[in-house]
């Protein structure tokens, strides 16, 4: 099989058929073997319903139903693992992107990149309430990461499955895969892509989602932060917590020998407290750089490209 189509659905029932026939439309012009993936992400409505007698009319469609509504990441994870082809590409199902796109995206890859991405930069959504929070989304991930993704919420990808394959996706992870693969070594470009005005349903994103983004966004740059060098990342916070530790005791010795406090107690308290996290950071961190020496080569070898941090 030469490309994978995974689209996640939650509740589209109105955009998935003429999804379908806009993606067959759209491969019928390009000489690849294809299969379309339909991820039906706990659709209370006829969604599912409707991917299953596509099943039944072509054989390049294959549904996948998850018992609730996980999200995106989850949904997306999902076909992933039931894609059989060289190349997967993502896409929202309701309409916004369009597989005419998709031909010059594999072309792309066939170019040696290892993950292509569209940037909607003629994006149809209302300004105030998508685009410019999306901006300001977009440029925070640039700033804090220094990969230059111009459009982190584009649904319409395509990456090479033995690099998307390899990496585990939680939370809204999925909107900084590309990210996460870049700061791992992985090559990418970008596109521009056609985006066409919402027709049906209505939008699953709002704000209620950016500190999911902002929190998995911390944890990304903490972890390749530190990943090579997690004794030097846990022995300063040790050692920040051990300074703690003497200045606490140093105080309940003034606060005995000076004032004669009786609330000395509670300073000794948060010395011992302090002395107590020091020396469990720094347990932590000679554990982990065992761990890491141990298994960097391990980790080099289990992919296709070798991790760059």
């Amino acid at each position: 099989m030469d490309i994978s189509i995974v689209i996640p659905f939650y509740n589209e029932e109105e955009s998935i058929i003429p999804l379908y026939e806009a993606v067959s439309k759209a491969m019928g012009k390009l000489d690849y073997t294809y299969e379309l993936i339909i991820v039906d992400d706990g659709s209370t409505d006829r969604t599912l319903e409707k991917a299953i007698q596509l099943t039944q009319n072509s054989t390049n469609v294959k549904v996948v139903k998850l018992k609730r509504n996980y999200g995106q990441t989850t949904g997306l994870h999902a076909g992933f693992q039931h894609a059989s082809g060289r190349y997967i590409v993502t896409m929202d199902g309701d309409l916004q992107n369009d597989p005419e796109d998709i031909g010059n995206m594999i072309e792309k890859l066939k170019e040696g990149n290892d993950i292509v991405l569209g940037w909607r930069y003629n994006r149809q959504d209302n300004a105030l309430s998508r685009k410019l929070p999306s901006k300001i989304a977009n440029w925070l991930v640039r700033t804090v990461t220094g990969v230059p993704v111009k459009d982190n919420g584009c649904a319409i990808r395509a990456y090479k499955a033995e690099i998307i394959n390899n990496f585990p996706m939680y939370s809204e992870m999925h909107r900084l895969l590309p990210v996460i693969t870049a700061l791992a070594g992985a090559k990418f470009t970008q596109i521009k892509v056609k985006h066409h005005p919402r027709k049906y349903g209505s939008s699953k994103y709002g704000l209620s989602r950016i500190y999911k983004v902002i929190l998995d966004l911390f944890a990304l740059k903490t972890v390749f932060s530190s990943f090579s060098k997690p004794l030097f990342s846990f022995g300063a916070a040790s050692f920040i917590s051990g300074l703690l530790c003497v200045l606490a005791f140093l105080i309940s010795i003034v606060q005995i020998t000076v004032f004669h406090q009786e609330t000395v107690v509670v300073t000794l308290g948060i010395s011992i407290l302090f002395g107590v996290l020091s020396l469990t950071l720094l347990f932590f961190g000679i554990i982990s750089h065992l761990i890491y020496r141990s298994g960097n080569i391990k980790i080099e070898n289990m992919y296709n490209f070798k991790y760059k941090f």
